[in-house]
């Protein structure tokens, strides 16, 4: 089977023995044995659909924000806030709604608002209705960034993303990645 050739390759084409015994310092994105005493190992075709998926996500990142910092100035949490001030209302967005559209905590999301308040891509104001919050808000500056880095963002995604993928790939992620999502979401009341 293709996984099970996958799993004896790392990134850099260079076989990989699998380990027999509990490693210390073993890798975040799988173990190679069981690391706690109520779970067990990952089987190897788990180990390669866990490990495939941070090797895609983590490639595919890497070379946008690379050029979304190389084209525009841009990091990748800068372009993520963008995005959400963009697609939300004019009048900004209660930081602690932008940290939950992120999934960020309050801390990084203050800081990344910072940066990019001394930049002039947002702006943050109180709130008109409570004053104990705060809004953030797309300035002319971020509007005319991400209307210049979205199509390049977009075209990226398409040709490291999108292209290699058959139509019925794509749908097959969608599927995956809705599951995966739903799982993550927050159990609702009845």
């Amino acid at each position: 089977m293709e996984w099970a050739r996958r799993t004896d390759v790392c990134r850099r084409g260079r076989s990989v023995q699998p380990q027999k015994e509990q490693t210390l310092g073993a890798s975040t994105i799988g173990y190679r044995h069981d690391m706690t005493h109520e779970g067990r190992a990952l089987s190897p075709r788990e180990q390669a659909a866990w490990r495939g998926f941070v090797a895609m996500q983590a490639g595919v990142r890497a070379v946008l924000a690379s050029e979304l910092q190389q084209r525009f100035g841009l990091s990748e949490p800068d372009y993520a806030v963008l995005v959400e001030l963009s697609e939300g209302p004019e009048e900004g967005l209660r930081l602690r709604d932008l940290a939950g559209r992120l999934r960020w905590d309050k801390s990084r999301l203050s800081k990344q608002i910072g940066r990019m308040a001394a930049r002039g891509l947002v702006e943050r104001r109180g709130f008109a209705s409570d004053a104990r919050g705060a809004v953030a808000v797309l300035t002319k500056t971020g509007r005319d960034a991400i209307t210049r880095a979205s199509p390049v963002q977009s075209a990226g995604v398409r040709r490291w993303f999108i292209n290699p993928l058959t139509p019925k790939q794509l749908d097959a992620i969608i599927e995956i990645s809705t599951a995966v999502t739903d799982n993550l979401a927050p159990p609702q009341p009845d």
